[in-house]
């Protein structure tokens, strides 16, 4: 009887030893299966985020990740499952090359949608790549005409794109500031080179003369040779198609010259980075902005609060992009899915109260009821003239 007592203390041990191993695994499972039922939303952005522009690229992101912050701290249930987002950022380098390997590369991670990318010329040959892949992109800041145009049912924008843009930028030129000899320089991508001839075309509908369109590049950083050749043909207003990095010191070295002409710009140049690298030259200078002034928005100023408290001061489209993560998630919560070829019919539906607008897409994509707001650069801010419908 001793041995066999002996011998079942040890077995009886082991066997209490197995017990518990096994109660302790069925805890541990628990949270992996709840960890099973729910669900990763992977959303890409891509943007400039090194070179010239990249204090508008990470503007953009910024936008990208307040509201992904703020969604993932509430809490996100599609169906009955809860999700989390992640975001995928990418920098395209302003390259419409760059911008189309980002994009493959979006695709071949399988995300579930896109904001961006930031410029016209980088969207544009990146929405073949989601449209052939079944991917929704958004962008909130590409205003060119073609990127809604191309029959693309993947592709969507958040504020009024260049035909409206260069149309009431044309006639305020000639209407309100009186110029009638109008020069015009673009930096040759899609955004510049297509806001400038949208300019053109309304300026040439109110009776205004072209009487000179040079070019330069988004890369270029000396105009002198151009504004010397333009000085000398006494316009009344000097328009400029590009963004704020060529903008500033264009008019810099205008002013440098001797040229009190006025200068005109579209969004790229409406910017916080405009006024100070320009410094002093920015004073007068017009520039228009789709949409309406960040305080006369729904939210604008509860979201300006919140964006500067945590990144600084707000420099242009991270409104849009902040619009856009909420108009995604609203989508897959209506569709209860967060599969792109089940979210994008409620997408194409979306009835958004967003901050930067009441968001809607007509069948092209573009937003519906888009406006554009005109203002003048003094002491430093940027000043609302007006707000105009095209």
């Amino acid at each position: 009887m001793e041995v066999t007592t002996r011998v079942l203390k040890p077995l009886a041990l082991a066997l209490s030893f197995v017990l518990m191993a096994g109660c302790n695994d069925s805890k541990e499972k628990k949270p992996q299966a709840a960890t099973a039922d729910a669900l990763v939303i992977k959303i890409a952005h891509s943007a400039p985020l090194t070179g010239p522009q990249a204090h508008l690229g990470k503007d953009n992101e910024n936008g990208v990740r307040l509201a992904i912050d703020e969604l993932n701290a509430k809490g996100i249930l599609i169906g009955v499952k809860k999700a989390t987002i992640e975001l995928i950022s990418e920098d395209d380098q302003a390259d419409p090359r760059v911008a189309t390997t980002v994009a493959q590369k979006f695709v071949d991670e399988k995300v579930h949608a896109v904001i961006g990318h930031m410029n016209s010329g980088t969207t544009i040959p990146a929405s073949k790549i989601y449209f052939d892949a079944g991917v929704p992109q958004i962008s909130p800041s590409a205003t060119n005409v073609k990127y809604t145009q191309q029959g693309f049912k993947t592709a969507f924008r958040l504020m009024a794109n260049d035909a409206q843009q260069g149309k009431v930028l044309g006639n305020y030129a000639v209407q309100d500031l009186q110029a009638k000899r109008i020069a015009i320089i673009d930096d040759r991508t899609a955004y510049g080179q297509g806001l400038a001839a949208e300019f053109e075309q309304a300026v040439r509908a109110q009776g205004g003369v072209i009487i000179g369109h040079e070019f330069t590049s988004d890369r270029a950083s000396d105009f002198t040779a151009i504004l010397t050749k333009i000085k000398g043909l006494n316009a009344d207003l000097l328009f400029y198609g590009g963004m704020d990095a060529q903008a500033a010191p264009m008019v810099k070295q205008m002013r440098t010259l001797g040229m009190a002409v006025p200068f005109m710009g579209g969004d790229g140049a409406h910017t916080a980075e405009f006024i100070t690298l320009a410094g002093e030259a920015a004073d007068g200078v017009v520039a228009s902005l789709p949409g309406v002034p960040l305080e006369n928005m729904p939210g604008g100023s509860a979201f300006s609060e919140k964006f500067q408290a945590k990144y600084g001061k707000i420099q242009l489209y991270s409104p849009y992009s902040y619009d856009a993560v909420y108009v995604l998630i609203g989508a897959m919560q209506k569709a209860q899915s967060i599969d792109p070829a089940v979210y994008s019919a409620q997408l194409a539906a979306t009835q958004h109260e967003g901050i930067t607008a009441n968001i809607a897409f007509d069948d092209k994509g573009d937003l519906k009821g888009g406006s554009i707001t005109v203002y003048r650069a003094e002491k430093g801010e940027w000043k609302m003239l007006k707000t105009l419908r095209d």
